[in-house]
Parts: structure tokens; sequence; C-alpha cells
């Protein structure tokens, strides 16, 4: 299999073409490591060398032989060290698969790297000091998005066509929309989330992929899907395969279009245009499109968002090997000190603004099939605008940081519905935009009929940045 070939098909095609005789599964393998050794020494997405031999798969599944990549946040895979991007972790290794890995691997995923993170996890930015700079295939002077940054930088660039990601306040949604990539993030419930947690980020954390497709994305939902044994949360089952939903019309939708920020934060005009051409485009497909949005509570966010990085702090207080904190970075120091000094208090103040917020934003979809946001407030940042390692950050104050920067994802981190970040818009540089559509919890079927139908109104398949494993911009 040819190099330019391979970088520019999505996982969909690779497994059709394994599954026909066309190509063999070590021919794919053997593209996608030639791609990963052409775009890693720009990109700098990988936090190990290449795994050799991939990890064990599945020959059949819905997706055998599509190349794939997991991210380094946490126990993930049986024998893959983690080290949540920090130097404080040496390497912990993990002694069996998390859930969702294991259906990963039925899905025939080839499992071929583990890729770079901000430390802890707690940032838009995947700089760290142990990584170093995750840079953009569009342009390596600019931001990939965190925390999923390698994985977005990677499949940006056509090195795999998909790759794991994890979002606790828009770390699929914001790489998505930095590196020109779909980006989903379930319903709270969708995806198994154990067994070594129930509840992670207090509810507030999700873990799926970023796509180059909307059909890969709906295929390996497909795969994925239904809750795990002892799963706190269960999202209502896909009344057919969510696959099948792409290309389905919707019928008439009521949509809302919000490109003003919550958090009271400015946004770039460039993005909130492109919000408001995706909305012009629903509503020339015959749905009725109008200028508003939920009631949000910021300070309430803001309290419930503040207890969701507490209970990521938590999980290394309560580890029992404790990290030396001369060998973390600043924000993650000061996160671990005010972990120690919240109250239960704090903790039961938190859920009760968590309840609040979530039952306003629900209120909202009552009578609206979707909410129209930009994904980012502005275009991808040049390296070191989001400084994790300086002291002077508080808690809070990083965390307003980030609403600055990415005011618009978080909110449905707290509330729970899907929510899929788009590249429907270009900046006048040419850097890609996202555009957030949200939709009514457990109505992930929506999402895709609709991606799809923007996907095709408004296509961005034969958009390549100038770092890819193909040879550029097409």
């Amino acid at each position: 299999m040819e190099l330019h070939e391979y970088a520019r098909l999505d996982a969909v095609a690779i497994s059709d073409l394994v599954r026909s005789g066309e190509v063999t599964a070590a021919e794919v393998e053997a593209a996608a490591r030639r791609a990963l050794a052409a775009v890693n020494g720009t990109v700098n997405g990988l936090a190990l060398p290449v795994f050799s031999p991939a990890l064990g798969h599945a020959a059949g599944g819905p997706l055998a032989g599509a190349p794939f990549l997991i991210k380094d946040h946490g126990p993930v895979a049986e024998g893959v060290p983690f080290f949540l991007g920090s130097r404080a972790l040496p390497g912990v290794v993990p002694g069996h698969d998390s859930d969702l890995m294991a259906r990963f691997r039925a899905a025939g995923l080839v499992t071929l790297g583990l890729t770079t993170v901000p430390e802890l996890c707690l940032s838009f930015a995947t700089e760290s000091v142990r990584y170093g700079t995750t840079r953009n295939p569009w342009d390596p002077e600019r931001g990939v998005g965190g925390s999923s940054g390698g994985a977005a930088a990677l499949v940006a660039a056509g090195a795999v066509p998909l790759a794991h990601a994890g979002d606790g306040a828009g770390s699929i949604r914001v790489p998505a929309s930095c590196c020109g990539l779909v980006g989903l993030k379930p319903s709270r419930g969708r995806v198994p989330c154990g067994p070594d947690m129930g509840e992670p980020m207090l509810g507030m954390a999700y873990e799926f992929a970023l796509t180059r497709t909307v059909r890969d994305a709906a295929r390996l939902l497909d795969a994925v899907q239904g809750p795990g044994i002892g799963d706190k949360y269960t999202a209502p089952p896909p009344r057919r395969p969510y696959a099948d939903e792409v290309g389905t019309p919707p019928g008439r939708l009521r949509a809302a279009v919000h490109t003003g920020a919550w958090s009271g934060a400015g946004v770039d005009g460039q993005v909130a245009a492109a919000a408001v051409r995706v909305g012009r485009a629903l509503e020339q497909a015959g749905h009725i499109v109008e200028e508003t949005g939920p009631v949000v509570d910021w300070d309430a966010v803001m309290r419930a968002w503040v207890a969701g990085g507490i209970a990521v702090a938590s999980t290394l207080l309560l580890a029992p090997r404790q990290p030396d904190p001369a060998m973390l970075e600043a924000v993650s120091r000061r996160f671990l000190e005010e972990a120690r000094e919240y109250s239960a208090l704090d903790m039961l103040a938190a859920f009760d603004a968590q309840n609040r917020v979530t039952r306003s934003v629900s209120a909202f979809f009552t009578d609206h099939d979707l909410l129209v946001t930009p994904t980012l407030g502005r275009l991808p940042a040049p390296h070191g605008t989001l400084r994790y390692d300086d002291p002077g950050h508080t808690m809070t104050g990083w965390l307003r940081t980030l609403a600055d920067y990415g005011p618009f994802t978080v909110l449905f981190n707290i509330t729970g519905q899907p929510a899929i970040s788009l590249p429907l818009g270009t900046g006048e540089d040419g850097l890609p935009i996202g555009v957030q559509i949200v939709a009514p919890y457990g109505r992930e079927d929506l999402l895709f009929q609709v991606a799809a139908h923007l996907e095709q109104a408004m296509p961005w398949k034969e958009r390549y940045p100038p770092v890819h494993a193909a040879g550029g911009t097409a």
C-alpha cells in the first residue's frame, strides 16, 4: 500500500479494503508505521516509541485492520505504561484492559502507540515538561489543543485514521477544532468508564476518539457503546446502528445558534462567523433556526468545574505512591495543594451547582433539537499562550484562563448532552475552525444525521494540512 493512498483513507475505507482482500492488514500496518515515522518528528505526538508488535486485537470486527493510537491519560491497555504527561509518574503499568480498550480490540483496531497529553490532562495546550510541545500540522507554530493533542496531531497529519481521546472539559472537541477533525463527546453513560473508575471527574469526563470523517465516528460508536458491568450511568440504547444514521434525513428540526460566551470572554469574529454560517446552512436545508441559547449560571459552572479538577488531583493523593511535588508542573502542584484543603461541604456545593446547571440546560432542549456554537473562542493559539508551568496560577484562575480560550465546551461535560465539533470553518490564515453542535441527552443519532448532512454541504474531506503523510496540502 502506497503511503499517499493510505494517508487519505478513513478507517471504514481501510477496513473495507482489508475485508475484501484488496490489501492485507500487514500491508496497512506497514504503511501506518511509515506514516508515523514521516510526521511524528515534526508534530511530536507520540509519548513512547511505536509499539512493536502492535497490541493484540481481533482479526475481524467492524473496523478490522484500521491503525489506532491510545491516549496517555490513565490505565487503558494491559501492559502499556501510562504517565499522565508527568515526570512525577515513572510509568504505571496496568494489569488489565479498561472496558473501552477491550472493545477497541474487539473492533479489530490495530493499536500502534501512545499519544502525548499535557500534565494530568488539565490544559487545552499539549505542552508539557515531560513530552515537550506537540505541534499543529496546519501550522507547527500553533497549538493542537488539549488534552488529546497528540492524538489530534497524528490523525490530522494522516498517520492514523482515528485515535482514542478523552474529554473532561473539551479535550476531544478542542483538539478537533484546532486540527480540523471530527470530535464527538458522547452522552454521559454512552461509553463505558470501568472497571477502575466509576464516575470519572464526578461524571464530567468522557472517552471516545478523534476521527477525520463522520462515518468513522458512527461506526466506532456502534462498536464501543453500551454500559460496562457495574457502570454508574447508562445512556438509553440507540434505536438502530449509528452507522445507519449517516445519510438519513433528520426531519425538520428547531435549531439555535449561540455565539456569545457564557463566561463573558471575547469571541473572535472569524470563529463566530463560522457558527453563523452553519446556522444558515441548516436554515437552507429547511430547519427552523433562531439566535438564542440556554440561560447559564457561569458561577455555578465554575464551581462544578473546580470540583472536577479536584477529583483529578485527588486520584494522585489517593495513589499508593505519592508523586514528588518537585517533579510536577506549577498548576499541578497548585491543584494538589487545593485538593488537600477542599472540604466535603465544598463538594456538596459543587454537586448542587452541577444539578442546577444540568437542569437549566436540559430544559432548553425540551423545545430545541440542536444548539450550534463555536467550539473554541478563537483560532488555534501560538505555543506558550497557555502557561501551565506558571506558578502564578490558582486553580480557579487557571480554569478561567482555559474558559477564556475555550468557553463553549465544558458546559456540556457538566450537563451530559452529546456534542460534536466539526471542521466547518477556515480562518483567513488557513487554520481550521471547529463548530460545535449539541443535541438533547442520548441523541447521538440526531448528531450523526445532521453532521453527515453538513459534511456533504460544507465538505472538508479534501483539505489537508501542510504537514501530512500523503505529502502536503491537496
